[in-house]
């Protein structure tokens, strides 16, 4: 049976990085995979997680199952960082949290959850998107459509085009925003334009899914959370996947929530058992470790004050790794202008770049990037920033 299969063709972003690690170039440059980069070039383990690691291996007693939502411990301070600690949603107990395997398996949960409630509903992405979105939601059986999002030629965001289209969306439907951070453009609504994405929201009754993958590395914690909370206001209903791959550095732990929020304490608890059941006949609970890492750190004020410490410093590296890119090319002769990199956020750049410039940039000079362009900022360094910049003069001379 096996034998008469196709091979599968490769993943676009993790495909990527298995082509970088079998090329013997001595200086290629891997700006593909959304993995932070310190100025060594390292993907470091935070001090933070080092010190709550450490007191978990000396207080761990048990290796026994975790609940199907994971420890309640975690789901506490994930809602604590999504709303505040003071929020109307917690004190009516709004919301429900279940510890999932990283973001993507937090947009499974919550894809399966809709398809198996509500098989007639459509999930709505942004254009462009996270390549694996659709992938996830298609795999649960949703059927995915697409509204307008980014301008690439002025290099901002669409945003009369993307309201035009939100407002024919049937209701009932789902739409999923990106936070903060968008991946791949970089350009986040503004807080007008989030209050008015929520209005419409609420008037066309769909319902938000909302990718949390990056609290943090935009403008801070608080003020990433912003938009989000425009749609939190009471009675609302929405989605949350959240990711701490990147702003605890916990990538290969696979660490990640789906909260549901719902109009009332028992709305919440009959719909979150849905969500238990798609979870239980999937992976059927989450791992332990990273979870109780993030408690750990979260519930300790100390701990809590060192991961912010360290979470701005690396916001403000990929921040300064902005400005030098766009310094670097101007330096380099480059007459196109890439200023609008500074003005985007987060780990990621849509940089205009086409397909031949990708292709070029692999061949010839051992970078790589995805085909859509975009571009891992936070991959970049101080040491291999010449050697970027010069590849990408040649390239776009060329």
């Amino acid at each position: 049976m096996f034998e008469q299969l196709d091979l599968a063709p490769p993943d676009p972003i993790l495909g990527l990085t298995e082509a970088f690690k079998k090329d013997p170039a001595p200086n290629k440059i891997n700006l593909g995979v959304g993995v932070y980069k310190d100025a060594q070039d390292r993907t470091p383990v935070l001090e933070c997680v080092k010190r709550a690691e450490a007191r978990l291996l000396e207080q761990e007693s048990s290796k026994g199952y975790l609940p199907i939502p994971g420890a309640p411990e975690y789901g506490a301070q994930v809602r604590k960082l999504l709303f505040g600690a003071d929020h109307e949603i917690l004190a009516n107990k709004r919301a429900a949290t279940a510890h999932t395997p990283g973001g993507t398996g937090a947009l499974r949960v919550a894809g399966d959850f809709l398809h198996r409630m509500y098989p007639n509903a459509a999930v709505w992405v942004s254009s462009p998107t996270w390549e694996n979105h659709n992938g996830v939601f298609k795999a649960a059986g949703l059927e995915v459509k697409s509204y307008p999002y980014y301008d690439a030629e002025k290099k901002c965001l669409d945003f009369e085009a993307m309201m035009n289209t939100l407002g024919s969306v049937p209701a009932g439907d789902a739409v999923l925003f990106h936070a903060c951070c968008h991946n791949p453009s970089g350009m986040d609504p503004d807080a007008g334009q989030w209050a008015a994405l929520a209005a419409l929201v609420r008037e066309r009754r769909l319902l938000p899914l909302i990718d949390f993958a990056y609290q943090g590395f935009g403008d801070g914690l608080e003020e990433d959370a912003a938009g989000l909370r425009q749609f939190c206001t009471p009675g609302c209903e929405l989605l949350i996947s959240s990711s701490f791959s990147k702003n605890f550095g916990l990538y290969n732990e696979r660490c990640g929530a789906v909260t549901l929020v719902a109009a009332s304490a028992e709305a919440a608890d009959k719909a979150f058992s849905h969500v238990k059941t798609c979870i239980r006949q999937n992976y059927s609970n989450p791992p332990s470790h990273g979870g109780a890492v993030i408690t750990t750190i979260l519930s300790d004020p100390a701990l809590r004050a060192l991961w912010e410490q360290e979470l701005t410093a690396m916001r403000d590296r990929i921040n300064g790794m902005r400005r030098l890119f766009v310094e670097s090319l101007k330096a380099k002769g480059v007459n196109r202008d890439f200023s609008f990199i500074t003005r985007q956020k987060g780990m990621f750049s849509f940089s205009g770049l086409n397909k031949d410039q990708v292709a070029a940039l692999r061949e010839e000079h051992a970078i790589y990037i995805v085909g859509s362009g975009r571009i891992n900022v936070a991959g970049m360094t101080e040491s291999n920033m010449d050697r970027l910049c010069t590849a990408l003069a040649q390239v776009m001379k060329d």
